[in-house]
C-alpha cells in the first residue's frame, strides 16, 4: 500500500491598521496607516485629511531602518515636513504588536 502525504505550508501575516493624532502645521489630524500584505517590501499607506475635507493619500516604505515618504502624486509640504512623525508612528505600533 502507497500512502502519498501533501505538506502545506500556511503562513498567517497579521493586518496592521492604526490611527494617531499627529500635530503638523499647528492643527491636531488624524493619520490613517494601513500595511500593506502580500508583497515582497515593507509598505504602509497612509491617509489624512486637510483643512477642506479633501483625502490625502501616500505611502511609506521601509529604506534601510527610515520609512520614507513614496508616492506618484505630489503632496502637500505641510505633510513632507513632518515624515518624521509619521516613522515613530509606524515603529512605535510595530514594537507593540
Amino acid at each position: 500500500m502507497k500512502l502519498n502525504i501533501a505538506l502545506m505550508i500556511i503562513q498567517f501575516n497579521r493586518n496592521i491598521q492604526f490611527t494617531k493624532l499627529i500635530k503638523a502645521e499647528g492643527h491636531l489630524r488624524e493619520f490613517n496607516f494601513r500595511k500593506v500584505n502580500g508583497i515582497l517590501e515593507e509598505l504602509f499607506t497612509v491617509d489624512v485629511s486637510d483643512d477642506r475635507g479633501n483625502r490625502i493619500m501616500f505611502k511609506m516604505r521601509k529604506e534601510g531602518t527610515e520609512w520614507l515618504i513614496v508616492t506618484e502624486q505630489p503632496v502637500p509640504d505641510w505633510v513632507r515636513n513632518y515624515s518624521v512623525r509619521y516613522n515613530e508612528a509606524i515603529e512605535e505600533e510595530l514594537r507593540i504588536s
